[in-house]
């Protein structure tokens, strides 16, 4: 499974990565999420009714606070939008117009629109179909349609088929760069495979680590750290955490 994020992380990289978890004694990827487990708890993710439902709100996050994705959630469900075949059938327009909660809602309605098209053609818009489909091709496959990057074919295939990928945002990138085990400009499949290669290929752990991190972004590892009181500290460089006391 971790051949699906083997973006190219160099054995050396690997290698320094490691060396840091034992010279420094920092912690290893377990113990960061049993820490983040210690101070947030289950995080019950992906907050959802339906798997189609989890596909649309990963279409709709993208570029904005969860919070306006649920608005528009609300909307669909009202309008009775939330399966493939109802929402492939609703004009753009109109689709568009049930989300604008969840901004560049024309873009997004295009998107989600690219996403049920595809859906149709290929699968007959069947989702047990589609998730019968193994991982790597799959997530080549989500790829190819418009709109789906990374991060968001990543959070379906985890979140609404069940597979074991690490999903990477930009609290992950940034609380990682933060802990000083990369330098933050690695590629997204640089940082998945660290997590990948490193802890058992289990969907339900790699849901609630990404869930945790979420929650570690939000509250403590902003672009402003608030270093003082976050559950990371004792693994943080000395330099950081002297900043943030």
């Amino acid at each position: 499974m971790a051949a699906l994020h083997d973006g190219g992380l160099s054995t050396r990289k690997m290698v320094l990565i490691t060396a840091r978890h034992r010279t420094d004694n920092a912690p290893a990827l377990r113990a960061m999420y049993d820490a983040l487990f210690v101070r947030f708890g289950p995080q019950h993710w992906w907050p959802a009714r339906t798997r189609f439902e989890i596909i649309v709100g990963a279409i709709l996050t993208q570029n904005t606070a969860w919070t306006n994705v649920e608005k528009a959630l609300v909307k669909l469900r009202r309008e009775r939008a939330l399966t493939p075949q109802a929402m492939h059938g609703v004009p753009t327009a109109t689709l568009a117009n049930w989300i604008r909660s969840a901004g560049y809602y024309t873009i997004k309605a295009r998107r989600l629109h690219s996403f049920t098209g595809w859906l149709m053609s290929e699968y007959g818009g069947s989702l047990n179909r589609m998730f019968k489909t193994p991982t790597a091709e799959l997530r080549k496959q989500l790829l190819s349609v418009n709109g789906i990057g990374r991060e968001t074919a990543d959070c379906i295939l985890l979140y609404a088929g069940q597979r074991p990928i690490f999903v990477v945002d930009a609290y992950t990138r940034r609380a990682l760069k933060h802990l000083g085990w990369i330098e933050g400009d690695e590629d997204y499949d640089e940082i998945a495979a660290l997590f990948m290669k490193q802890l058992p290929a289990d969907e339900k752990l790699f849901n609630e680590f990404h869930a945790l991190i979420v929650q570690l972004g939000k509250w403590y590892c902003r672009t402003r750290p608030q270093c003082e009181q976050c559950p990371l500290r004792a693994f943080l460089p000395r330099a950081t955490a002297a900043r943030g006391a």
